[in-house]
């Protein structure tokens, strides 16, 4: 008998391998930070003495969700300003509200999205905001796996100040998390049009440098497109490749206003996209083209965005919304079917973060980052149809178990690594703080 740390095991096990291989009756070994063996419980228990047992009591055991675009710290600004155009939402709003931002609030409001985030089912996310070293800490106290970068625009940041001071502040993240466990870092200018090239150019050498992934809002909006076709005579999307920053490395988000050329040049470089449904529908700025892309084999992940503009961070709910809104834009029930749906919000959302080597999926070798559904609700049975259970049925409350790195973080729906009613309780405080200042100006 093989010792192990720990047995996830009664369950349907969904793996996202390959093969989207579906065990029935399954059981997952985990030892240290990575999964040692994944199949049938009756052949996996008896090999392995366990030094924890987990029982899914039937439920739904798989990958950990990959949300690959959000603003974890907006949870502060969650309601803050709706049924708002997108340009006036961000700069009569959002940017003021931004500009009295410290790493205090960050880091609070940043604790609040990952209790949300494990609560739902996410164990990874992908970050872009201001003071990155405080949304780091913050999802390494949690226990959550980040991928994280400082926002870069021309303007001066309430954080770092200038540009210059900005790729410095990167530099600096990415060597301070350089090897940690859970932690990775990226370069992320804003977008193309609050970021002049010669910014771009020094974010990617950067980039190049280090290895490191690069995020950007491209193409959000049809006012963004104008404005890059008035300045350049080019789409967001011609224009990031005519200075050379399409990459494979680049995660493009939101990508809504798409010109055939566009998701061509983006199937050339290899881009990777962020599809965040709700909150570009919230804003009214459009739907992505996500059919037209997967057809061209570009890899697509959901992100949730940040809270001021979703307003959660369920990506469960996000996944629902992803599968039925491009079956209304294309009137075809048949385009985006649940196990799609299922893969963009795993394994392709890690391909996203360039993070499919360690997590996404159920295999040997991998992270152990697994969550367990419990199937036994009355909105979830009866179950013909495990993906569509999951897109359709489940939602983030379903939830009940979550294990990141090995550890466990949330085991019968309460968390381990956070005191969630302390976490609230500062985030409202922060909020009364915002009321007050508003008011007062």
């Amino acid at each position: 008998m093989q010792s192990v740390d720990m047995i996830v095991k009664n369950g349907w096990v969904l793996t996202m391998d390959q093969g989207c291989t579906l065990i029935e009756g399954g059981a997952v070994a985990i030892r240290g930070d990575r999964i040692l063996e994944v199949g049938p419980e009756n052949v996996l228990v008896p090999r392995h003495g366990a030094g924890k047992t987990i029982d899914a009591q039937g439920g739904i055991i798989m990958p950990g969700l990959v949300n690959s675009h959000t603003h974890a710290a907006m949870t502060c600004f969650r309601g803050l300003a709706d049924d708002l155009p997108l340009m006036a939402w961000l700069e009569d709003h959002i940017f003021p509200a931004e500009a009295k931002l410290t790493w205090d609030m960050v880091y609070k409001g940043t604790l609040l999205a990952c209790a949300e985030m494990i609560l739902s089912g996410t164990t990874t996310f992908c970050d872009m905001y201001l003071f990155e070293d405080a949304v780091a800490e913050a999802a390494k106290k949690a226990g959550v796996r980040a991928l994280v970068g400082e926002v870069l625009y021309d303007f001066p940041s309430p954080n770092y100040g200038p540009a210059e001071k900005g790729l410095k502040y990167t530099e600096d993240l990415i060597e301070k998390w350089r090897h940690d466990p859970l932690i990775t870092i990226a370069v992320e200018p804003h977008s193309p049009y609050l970021c002049a090239p010669d910014l771009l150019e020094k974010a990617k050498a950067i980039a190049d440098r280090h290895g490191a992934p690069m995020v950007m809002h491209v193409s959000e909006s049809e006012a963004e497109v104008i404005q890059l076709k008035e300045r350049y005579h080019k789409t967001p999307v011609e224009h990031l490749a005519e200075i050379g920053f399409l990459d494979p490395k680049l995660i493009a988000v939101h990508c809504v206003v798409m010109t055939e050329k566009d998701m061509d040049l983006l199937k050339d470089f290899d881009v990777k996209v962020a599809h965040d449904p709700e909150s570009t529908m919230k804003l009214a700025s459009g739907i992505t083209p996500v059919p037209q892309l997967l057809e061209r084999g570009i890899t697509v992940g959901i992100g949730t965005d940040g809270c001021a503009s979703n307003n959660n961070l369920d990506m469960f709910q996000e996944m629902d919304t992803v599968a039925k809104v491009h079956k209304a834009q294309t009137l075809d029930p048949t385009v985006l079917d649940a196990q799609t749906a299922v893969k963009m919000a795993t394994i392709d959302g890690a391909r996203v973060l360039g993070l499919e080597d360690q997590i996404g999926s159920l295999e040997p070798g991998k992270k152990a980052d697994i969550i367990i559904i419990d199937t036994r609700r009355p909105h979830l049975t009866p179950m013909y149809n495990v993906y569509s259970h999951l897109v359709y049925a489940v939602s983030g409350n379903d939830v009940v178990t979550a294990i990141v790195n090995g550890q466990v973080v949330m085991e019968n729906r309460r968390l381990t690594t956070l005191d969630v009613d302390a976490v609230m309780g500062d985030v409202n405080r922060i909020a009364e703080d915002i009321v007050l200042k508003t008011n007062s100006s």
